[in-house]
């Protein structure tokens, strides 16, 4: 069974067709990216996949359970996690005060009075801070970090809820071409706990991180397959490859 199955999603905004006919499956401990030219329908897709906005007609399922009818917050209850392309971290708080928010959202009001909760918690920050180099930053104020910091810390905080799928919408917009490289080595260490469906207009760095790629076209699904596949395929080539 596939962790992540949508079928036939639909998407309409009144007469305008956003999304038609898209399958997408993502496999347990999978990074699965989509591509496509701007417009066409990766945001969309994702917002779909959360809740963020609701499918006009189609299913999806995780881990075999059907979430299309869930609202945001059962679905991340479900095991989703997802990280959107505008930073939205506490920029008064520290670093440490973000990830310690996250890792708290999750737990009951019951748990956190006890000290034992909270010291695990506190364990648990340093852990998400360690695993994308910003411990050093611990007590820093998150909004005088830099962009690509705060891109890290807004993935360590999107990972606080320990999900079985994260997603990512263009996780290194506006980095440098190191900072990208360094995202990709952040990233995949994930891959022993949980999928990652990615959202990028790089394709470089893509290309060096999923199994597996979908590219959508005007809201349809161009191709799927291998990194290998998609690379070789004529489609691709003449619609979305050529032009980037």
């Amino acid at each position: 069974m596939s962790l992540l199955e949508a079928r036939g999603i639909h998407k309409r905004f009144g007469p305008f067709v956003a999304l038609e006919h898209v399958d997408l499956t993502v496999e347990a401990r999978q990074f699965h990216g989509v591509i496509g030219p701007n417009g066409s329908g990766k945001s969309t897709l994702l917002k779909c996949l959360v809740g963020a906005e609701d499918v006009t007609r189609g299913t999806i399922a995780l881990a075999g359970k059907r979430i299309e009818k869930l609202d945001p917050a059962e679905r991340a209850r479900s095991g989703m996690s997802l990280k959107f392309q505008i930073v939205s971290i506490i920029a008064q708080l520290s670093v440490f005060d973000n990830v310690l928010l996250a890792v708290q959202a999750h737990d009951s009001f019951l748990s956190l009075l006890g000290s034992r909760t909270r010291r695990k918690s506190a364990a648990r920050v340093d852990a998400l801070l360690a695993s994308f180099r910003l411990t050093r930053y611990a007590d820093v104020t998150a909004g005088t970090l830099s962009h690509g910091h705060q891109q890290w810390l807004e993935i360590a905080m999107a990972l606080a809820s320990e999900p079985r799928l994260l997603l990512l919408d263009e996780p290194t917009a506006g980095m440098s071409i190191e900072e990208r490289r360094l995202t990709g080595e952040l990233l995949r260490p994930l891959k022993e706990h949980c999928s990652v469906l990615i959202v990028e207009h790089d394709l470089d760095f893509i290309r060096g991180i999923c199994d597996v790629l979908t590219v959508l076209h005007q809201g349809e699904v161009l191709d799927s397959g291998t990194v290998a596949h998609i690379q070789s395929s004529r489609k691709v080539q003449e619609v979305y490859l050529a032009h980037v």
